[in-house]
């Protein structure tokens, strides 16, 4: 294996929320430049690569999400000029960049969509999913939006609806039309012949719909799940098997593939399924013609992180996707932060971030992760997310996620001398950067030691996995490659438990744990490694 071409395999990757991360320029949002400033942070933690979510000329319906030009940045986050000195820096600080792809659709400001809803009879008619109303005036088919509602939008130019699985403001691109795959391929060049090493790539699994617009059957209740929606969204219950996971996918991947290679960068997909999350992952990552790793969001939901639970995701993985390769993520910009959603204490922080370093896959970490960031509570009137406004109270949104990042003590923590686009909790201020720098045992050290073993440790980023096994709140497996072997347990419960250390030569990568024969303390880890005669 070609370590330097195989720099995915293991990475540690750290997502960066561009309007959250550090304000330049005193306008209350974080910029490009200010994520400049921001890199020997990052490189210090460890990380190998960087994920900037879109920072591409956009309304902001999405925040970013609903693109207008693909190949400029928003005057919001600086220039194209700032992007390469960011790319250079990042480079010279030896972080790979990888940016935040979004392909299944557009904004409605998009040219391409401008000229597309004008009439039937023009250059880019087809280059969005268009369809005419049923006989009674309604939209095509049932299918629904993740953000509420119908996924259908009247067009009265058009006298047709078209699709959008997000806001009415996104339209879906129509992937079955060549002319629009080929306009994206060029997309990714543009941005590869710039010199970025990857691509993460937004809802990877909706780019194709089924062409004959078949309604998506009922889904059975205890099937349902909060993973992608929450409960109170109807999106929840359809199975949907038209309108997005199409088989067409994996030929269009194929072709992003070759371009991928021709430029040697990478992709990262973000496959958005409650029920054949992994299934997904593990087609689109078979072999070395598709993307080379996915992330689901297995462990991006509300269900504890039980030693069974981990257990189970990691076998179903391994029978779903044997010779794929999977990213694992405990928080991102589209969930609740983690310390909230599972009411972590600061040792079973440390105790999670130990475990994501040790599973077998590449690992994402969101701003402010190491840091033990809990969710923000936004007021109603400083809220900003669509989604959240659209289903407040009960579901407040994301923005509980995205509010900027703490570096230091002050008013505006480090992060901007304005009043920032979103509100900064007090809860978040003690959790400040440079306090953790000065405390030897906070959870960003230990982020930064764990990470650390992690890259001193090749079986760790790429070994295999085996031995993996439960026993009540025990979780314990082995990590092999060639004569190196790591072996991992992890009490993840509140009483102590009794473990016996393998039989052999092993030292300790982990400070703190217990000695043979001696309890693993409640949240507590272990992690040996030895080197095997003969293998």
């Amino acid at each position: 294996m070609d370590r330097q071409a195989d720099w995915w395999r293991g990475a540690v990757i750290y997502q960066i929320y561009p309007r959250s991360f550090q304000d330049s320029n005193g306008d209350g949002v974080g910029d490009l430049a200010g994520i400049t400033t921001r890199l020997e942070y990052i490189a210090g933690l460890g990380a190998d690569a960087i994920w900037i979510s879109p920072f591409f000329t956009s309304p902001m319906a999405d925040f970013g999400y609903d693109v207008a030009d693909y190949r400029d940045v928003d005057p919001l986050f600086g220039t194209l000029a700032d992007f390469d000195a960011l790319l250079v820096r990042a480079h010279e600080l030896g972080l790979r960049v990888m940016i935040d792809l979004v392909l299944s659709h557009t904004s409605d400001q998009h040219p391409w969509f401008k000229e597309s809803r004008q009439d039937t009879d023009n250059q880019r008619t087809n280059w969005y999913v268009w369809a005419d109303p049923k006989a009674d005036g309604t939209p095509p088919n049932n299918w629904l939006s993740v953000f509420g509602g119908p996924a259908w939008e009247w067009e009265p130019r058009r006298g047709q609806y078209y699709l959008h699985n997000f806001l009415a403001s996104q339209p879906d691109l129509n992937f079955h039309e060549l002319a629009v795959q080929e306009a994206l391929l060029d997309v990714a060049r543009f941005w590869m012949a710039r010199g970025i090493d990857g691509f993460r790539l937004d809802t990877i699994n909706f780019y194709f719909h089924d062409k004959a617009l078949r309604d998506n059957p009922v889904l059975p209740p205890n099937e349902r799940n909060a993973s992608i929606a929450p409960l109170v969204n109807p999106y929840n219950d359809q199975r949907h098997i038209y309108s997005k996971n199409q088989p067409e996918n994996l030929e269009f991947l194929h072709k992003f593939r070759s371009e991928l290679d021709r430029f040697g960068a990478i992709a990262l997909g973000e496959v958005g399924d409650a029920q054949h999350g992994l299934e997904i992952l593990g087609e689109y990552t078979a072999g070395d013609a598709r993307v080379h790793m996915c992330y689901a969001f297995e462990f991006l939901g509300e269900t504890p992180l039980i030693a069974g639970r981990v257990a189970q995701v990691i076998k179903h993985f391994q029978r779903a996707a044997p010779d794929g390769w999977a990213a694992w993520a405990f928080s991102n910009h589209d969930v609740m932060r983690m310390k909230t959603r599972w009411g972590l204490s600061e040792a079973q922080s440390k105790l999670y971030a130990t475990l994501l370093m040790c599973l077998p896959g590449a690992v994402c970490l969101y701003q402010g992760q190491e840091l033990g960031l809990p969710e923000a509570e936004i007021p109603r009137d400083a809220l900003q997310d669509p989604y959240g406004k659209r289903f407040w109270p009960v579901f407040k949104g994301r923005d509980g996620c995205r509010t900027p990042m703490v570096w230091e003590d002050g008013l505006g923590a480090g992060f901007s001398k304005a009043k920032p686009w979103l509100p900064i909790p007090e809860a978040h201020r003690n959790l400040n950067v440079a306090r953790q720098t000065d405390k030897k045992d906070s959870l960003m050290q230990h982020y930064k030691n764990v990470i650390t073993i992690r890259r001193q440790n090749p079986a760790l980023q790429c070994g295999a996995i085996t031995g993996l096994e439960t026993d009540g709140n025990l979780l314990y497996f082995r990590r092999n490659l060639e004569n190196k072997e790591v072996f991992c347990a992890f009490n993840l419960g509140d009483t102590p438990i009794v473990i016996t250390k393998p039989v052999g030569e092993w030292h300790p990568l982990l400070q703190g744990a217990p000695a043979s024969g001696q309890p693993l303390g409640p949240w507590q880890a272990m992690v040996l490694a030895r080197q095997r005669k003969g293998a």
